[in-house]
């Protein structure tokens, strides 16, 4: 958790810049140390034993690195795991629906609760690349659509918090179709 940015760290307001193929060993680890990280958290020995907050999703930025990279690992609401990292990735589409957590968002960054509903595409389609560099493209719906959101939200300088109404933090937007996912 010391590697991890705080709220108020001018890197998490910046947009990152893209990944330059093919990456230089201290890229490629650095990606993968990402996901490693998540893992470890998730697993409670570990967590324990070096402290660490459990996480679904990192960004580059949230241990410091500028650049468009993020990875995730959790279950979907399919029951399968999700272990991914994306690098320079790009949300291609989305849905007009919408969703949000009614337990709300939280963030390894931020060490404060912040309550409001935080409003997200039901539905998204992602293209990125493997660390090796490889495309691919994702189909994403519910839970795992609002994690990659939040993540892709990151990379653009963007916390989950500003999402939330300023005003009224449980008011829902005027939007066609939206619905809590709990």
């Amino acid at each position: 958790m010391t590697d991890i940015v705080r709220e108020g760290a001018p890197i998490l307001r910046k947009k990152a810049k893209p990944l330059q193929f093919p990456l230089s060993p201290e890229d490629y680890q650095r990606a993968s140390s990402l996901l490693t990280y998540l893992k470890n958290s998730q697993d409670k020995r570990l967590s324990q034993q070096y402290q660490l907050r459990e996480g679904v999703g990192l960004a580059a930025n949230q241990i410091g690195w500028d650049k468009q990279v993020f990875a995730v690992y959790f279950m979907d609401e399919q029951n399968r795991q999700l272990a991914y990292i994306f690098c320079n990735p790009k949300m291609t589409n989305h849905s007009s629906q919408m969703v949000y957590l009614e337990q709300g968002e939280a963030c390894l960054s931020v060490d404060r609760e912040v309550k409001g509903y935080v409003p997200r595409y039901e539905q998204i389609t992602v293209q990125a690349f493997t660390p090796d560099g490889h495309p691919f493209k994702l189909k994403l719906k519910g839970y795992a659509a609002i994690v990659i959101q939040h993540e892709l939200d990151h990379l653009h300088g963007v916390m989950f918090y500003d999402h939330i109404n300023k005003m009224n933090p449980f008011q829902l937007p005027n939007v066609e179709s939206i619905r809590p996912i709990s």
